[in-house]
């Protein structure tokens, strides 16, 4: 098996976003902020940085206060502030109680300042800026300069992991198909010729060569074979029956050969001289009143003839309904037409039978048309669905639709086409998108180490993005 293509997908599983920097310089480098985060989670929104004042040298009546913002265009969000002072402006907050809700820290006794808050998450944030504005203060709070310089560009919109779907290419194989049918050919009691015009033979003899017909006037079909198989039913002596169904079927045969100068070899026949399973799949589906006794009887051991002598006496009233009413219908011929189309090579011939014919068409024919389209596009979606409508049990049908569906977000039609996949290490990579689009993900990445060890190289890549997503 090949693979199609790879393709990324368009349905997501969405997680929540984090931001992150380290060693942002501020105030021509005084002061840096290192190991900055900031994320969220449903209704909060977490901030932490580390800022390093080391290099921040104040006087005794200075003070340096740096306050963290959010901004984006009218929504504006002022963090609690930090306040970093000198010795006497230190010991002045402390007399005085500090002016504002900020942290309060001495200059000189601490390298490095942990700065975390946590705040009610607001849509806007999103994809806010964090900046942070310093005021350089002197005594009575006299401010003596500042700025205010950006740190971070936050993206915490919920992030999305993306699948990159394997579809698999069909092994070319010969398009063989079998048309079959029931016909109830009208014979004269014990007799094995057949008359053209006898009763509804007209209508049931013209139901054989229309299927014939149907096939032989397609100029891109061969037929390979006609098969016949005559049943006569259980009344009168097994002997007598088995004459019967052989000879009435040769006769159909013939008939057949002669409307279409056939060669012998492409009629096969065969014959079942009484057709007891169709008397049981009846008698099980009535509502007979001897019906279990009756069944007991046909799936007993007795040869033939005891079988319908034993129900003619027990239960003579069901016999004589069924001689009369099921009976005749067991008394046919069914027939089949196998058949060969021929191999198509032209895309634009192979799209035209996707909508007129495409019974016509093997799978790996619709994906030579899927390879010449847009991937993703409503066509590239619709040959696989044909796909697996014209080869339901087919495992690279089912697993190719399983990967359409997931793209267009129909978990219940991929779930059900992907217990039909098969257990290839591409239906296992599969398998592993449909779990972590579904929420799984320990189940997901467990499935993805299974593929990547089958040799799926894009396995690793999903591990990766579902690792990093966490």
């Amino acid at each position: 098996m090949n693979r199609i293509s790879k393709t990324l997908g368009g349905i997501s599983l969405l997680f929540f976003g984090i931001a992150t920097a380290n060693g942002q310089p501020l105030m021509d480098g005084k002061v840096s902020v290192e190991n900055l985060a900031v994320s969220r989670s449903e209704d909060k929104l977490f901030v932490s940085m580390d800022m390093n004042v080391s290099s921040l040298e104040l006087i005794s009546n200075r003070e340096v206060v740096l306050t963290p913002s959010l901004c984006k265009n009218a929504d504006t969000l002022l963090l609690p502030a930090v306040t970093v002072a000198g010795r006497n402006r230190y010991f002045h907050h402390l007399r005085n109680g500090i002016e504002s809700d900020a942290a309060l820290y001495r200059a000189g006794t601490a390298d490095v300042l942990a700065y975390k808050v946590v705040i009610p998450y607001q849509d806007w944030m999103n994809d806010a800026v964090l900046s942070v504005s310093n005021a350089i203060c002197g005594c009575c709070s006299e401010k003596l300069g500042g700025g205010t310089e950006q740190l971070l560009a936050l993206e915490l919109s919920p992030k999305a992991f993306v699948p990159v779907y394997l579809y698999m290419r069909p092994e070319a194989k010969p398009k063989i198909n079998v048309i079959e049918g029931t016909a109830y050919v009208d014979f004269p009691v014990n007799r094995t010729e057949i008359y053209e015009t006898y009763r509804r033979n007209p209508v049931e003899l013209q139901k054989i060569l229309s299927t014939v017909d149907a096939v032989r006037n397609d100029a891109d079909v061969r037929i390979i074979s006609i098969g016949i198989k005559g049943y006569a039913s259980p009344e009168s002596p097994y002997e007598n029956n088995e004459r019967l169904a052989k000879g009435r079927t040769m006769t159909l045969r013939e008939y057949v050969r002669k409307q279409y100068d056939f060669p012998d070899s492409v009629i096969t026949v065969s014959y079942e001289p009484e057709d007891w399973a169709g008397l049981e799949r009846f008698v099980e589906g009535s509502s007979l009143n001897g019906r279990d006794g009756i069944l007991r009887i046909i799936r007993s051991g007795m040869d033939p003839d005891a079988k319908e002598w034993k129900i003619k006496k027990e239960y003579p009233q069901e016999y004589a309904y069924l001689l009369e009413n099921v009976y005749p219908a067991l008394r046919h011929s069914d027939y089949s037409v196998k058949y060969e189309v021929r191999s198509y090579t032209d895309v634009n011939e192979i799209k035209r039978l996707l909508r007129t014919q495409p019974q016509k068409l093997s799978l790996n024919e619709m994906y030579l048309a899927a390879k010449d389209m847009e991937p993703g596009s409503d066509e590239y979606n619709e040959t696989f669905e044909i796909a697996v409508r014209m080869f339901p049990e087919d495992e690279v049908a089912n697993l190719n639709a399983a990967n359409t569906a997931m793209r267009l977000h129909d978990m219940k039609n991929a779930s059900r086409y992907l217990q039909k996949a098969g257990a290839s290490p591409m239906a296992v990579y599969a398998r592993g998108i449909f779990a972590a689009l579904d929420g799984d993900l320990d189940a997901a990445i467990a499935l993805f180490v299974q593929a990547q060890e089958a040799g799926i190289a894009e396995a690793a890549e999903m591990i990766a993005r579902i690792e990093e997503l966490q």
